[in-house]
């Protein structure tokens, strides 16, 4: 299975290649380098793994919930390289992608979506050692997130951003914790492969980000009422 990836949901981006089981990647730090330095980082893992677009089995990308910029670039530069190669695509939820990182039954993923809020989701893995959401994506302010009941580990930047908010609200139940960790596109591909093989792909045109929330920023009203500039 030759599967290339794209996470750019945050902005730690990057792409990788999984092929023949052999997985090769690029990071891709700050959101401004996104845009010139996915289709560079595309090529070079390619040209290193000596394989054309039209020897992939499909194109993954991470479809979010995050930065609306970088889920329209990745979501677009998977389209049109999947319509040039004619290849099928795999829109992989970036907190699951994420929740793969963690080497637990049973993950929280919680990162921060700027204004007050955060994207939430919570996940146990399967028979393949893939995480299967249980509830979310969601987003919310952390003094509204509910944790289902049980042991979770607790993985994301949401954890960093507000840590004493979230300890009250998982009231002693977190086995563990990792506020670093992001969305990587090393997860994206074999998330991607996964739904390769379960003929859970899309066809290009009809390949969406996963937005959650509508808003990308607060009015101008809003600013002053927090006491920003206008």
């Amino acid at each position: 299975m030759n599967v290339l990836s794209i996470e750019t949901a945050t902005e730690h981006g990057s792409v990788a290649l999984l092929a023949g089981g052999a997985l090769l990647s690029r990071r891709i730090h700050g959101a401004a380098n996104h845009s010139e330095a996915v289709l560079r980082d595309v090529r070079a893992v390619l040209a290193e793994a000596g394989l054309a677009a039209t020897q992939l089995d499909a194109v993954a990308f991470g479809a979010g919930p995050g930065a609306f910029t970088g889920l329209r670039l990745g979501c677009g530069v998977a389209q049109g390289i999947a319509l040039g190669a004619d290849l099928g695509v795999a829109a992989v939820c970036s907190l699951q992608a994420l929740a793969l990182q963690v080497p637990a039954p049973r993950v929280l993923v919680a990162t921060d979506a700027r204004m007050g809020e955060m994207y939430h989701a919570t996940y146990e893995l399967d028979g393949d050692g893939l995480p299967v959401a249980l509830n979310g994506p969601c987003c919310d302010a952390p003094g509204a997130f509910e944790l289902p009941p049980g042991d979770w580990f607790a993985a994301g930047s949401a954890f960093a951003a507000w840590p004493e908010e979230l300890e009250a609200r998982t009231l002693g139940r977190l086995t563990g914790c990792r506020p670093d960790l992001v969305p990587r596109a090393d997860e994206v591909a074999r998330l991607g492969a996964a739904m390769a093989l379960r003929k859970e792909l899309v066809a290009a045109e009809y390949a969406l980000p996963l937005y959650v929330r509508d808003k990308v920023a607060f009015t101008t009203a809003e600013r002053l009422a927090r006491g920003g500039r206008a």
